[in-house]
């Protein structure tokens, strides 16, 4: 888990995808919310591995690339769910938390890869393909930002009049397109050995929506047009689906898992307490326990549930990985190294492991460590293309290396995932400076350039 949940904006990694999308860069930059804090991506490795679960059965059923979709969280407890590009799926964290069991879960995410297979992206005015630079992410998280606050223009900085045009574009499913994609929805469940009427618990979570003004209505609401008739009809599709017979047990586990962790980060310790019972030794109950007691913070009684988890399953990444975040948020930088070095074994091309990794040799300050992040952390980097924080990271282990070229870009691309051009534009023109003339690094500080500047023209 990150200490402070960041936007995360992507910006393509060479200079031609950057080229394609550089009138969506300056585009974004008008929709993006006024506060950077306002929304962002929660990114967990064993959250994801969790959704990777729940969502490879259905990406099977939907004929989907099971390798290259992935479902990321949203950091907002509002509920909504929406998709972007054809290998991407936004859940809000309030919808994660809402749903009552993994197959509801199964349910949200098998409608949203319907709008994919049912190419209901394809019929919008934008290419969501863009949705991996940063203006496609920046767009789709601003026009949630206003749907979660019941007020489009909050993350639209439009002109009014083309504020709910673009929000239909963007987000906001005609009746037809729901309808569609609930019956192609239950059809992926039911192939996948899921019950479809999953799909009908999901929406009854959000019966009466329509009689509420829509500054009251959840996002999902609003970008899901709800109303009897489609429950109706999901109730009677589902009906005539048999489900074939499928294995329940991983799913179920790692739902739990992925639930509790996202409760325990996001919820007071006390909440999460109280609500455990002293007899659950669960794993998913065991998470919660090690969280809410480094959040108190009592480290001392944190590593008594985490030690019994490493006990049990000792092989198990995700569970190291989270022994290094505590270590490493405590100030603990020896143990933090350890687990997270036993994590990259046990998971060596899992970016956000590697992450982490380079982040606590950082921590140690030493020239042998300091050599040894600047590796991991350019792995890492060449697998993920959503975190702001691993860029800070790499711009320091590029500084640590002498190499202000290198640091420059990475600040400048930083910059750019947040959605600050102007700042992105300003350290590019010191990469610049300092790389090769025509080296990539040097190419790609250019088209920031371009981007920065057409951004500033546009706004004038």
């Amino acid at each position: 888990m990150p200490r402070t949940p960041r936007t995360r904006r992507v910006i393509g990694s060479t200079r031609v995808r950057l080229r394609r999308c550089a009138g969506l860069v300056v585009l974004a930059l008008a929709w993006l919310p006024q506060s950077g804090s306002a929304q962002g991506l929660l990114r967990d490795s064993g959250i994801e591995h969790g959704l990777d679960i729940l969502a490879q059965p259905l990406l099977v059923a939907a004929g989907l690339p099971a390798n290259r979709t992935r479902v990321l969280v949203v950091n907002d407890l509002s509920l909504n769910a929406f998709v972007a590009g054809y290998d991407t799926v936004f859940i809000n964290a309030g919808l994660i938390l809402k749903v009552d069991n993994a197959a509801e879960l199964q349910a949200v995410i098998s409608h949203e890869l319907a709008h994919i297979a049912n190419g209901h992206i394809i019929q919008r005015g934008v290419n969501f393909q863009n949705s991996r630079t940063a203006a496609g992410v920046g767009i789709l998280l601003g026009i949630a930002t206003g749907l979660a606050a019941g007020n489009p223009s909050l993350g639209i900085g439009l002109a009014a009049g083309g504020v709910s045009t673009a929000q239909r574009a963007f987000l906001t499913h005609t009746r037809a397109e729901e309808a569609s994609a609930d019956k192609s929805g239950m059809r992926f469940l039911a192939r996948a050995g899921i019950d479809p009427k999953a799909m009908a618990g999901v929406l009854n979570h959000f019966a009466g929506q329509e009689a509420l003004m829509p500054a009251l209505q959840d996002p999902y609401a609003v970008s899901h047009p709800l109303t009897r008739d489609r429950l109706r009809a999901v109730e009677s599709t589902a009906a005539a689906l048999s489900p074939r017979d499928g294995e329940t047990a991983e799913v179920e586990y790692w739902f739990d898992r992925l639930q509790a962790k996202l409760s325990a980060y996001l919820r007071s310790p006390a909440y999460t307490l109280q609500r455990l019972s002293p007899e659950d030794m669960s794993d998913a109950a065991q998470i919660e326990r090690v969280l809410a007691y480094f959040k108190t913070p009592d480290m001392a009684a944190a590593r008594k549930p985490m030690d019994a988890l490493l006990e049990a399953h000792p092989n198990d990444p995700y569970l190291h990985e989270l022994s290094g975040w505590i270590e490493i948020e405590s100030g603990n930088v020896a143990p933090a190294i350890a687990a997270y070095r036993r994590a990259v074994e046990l998971a060596p091309n899992d970016s956000l492991i590697l992450a982490g990794f380079g982040r606590a040799l950082l921590a140690n300050g030493q020239p042998g460590t300091d050599a040894e992040a600047l590796t991991v952390l350019k792995r890492a980097r060449n697998r993920e293309a959503f975190s702001a924080g691993l860029l800070r990271d790499l711009a320091i282990a590029y500084a640590k290396a002498d190499q202000p070229g290198m640091a420059s870009l990475a600040t400048a691309e930083r910059y750019a995932l947040s959605g600050k051009l102007a700042d992105a534009g300003l350290h590019a023109r010191r990469a610049i400076g300092q790389l090769p003339v025509g080296s990539p690094g040097w190419a790609q500080a250019e088209d920031l350039i371009r981007a920065a500047n057409a951004a500033t023209t546009k706004r004038r």
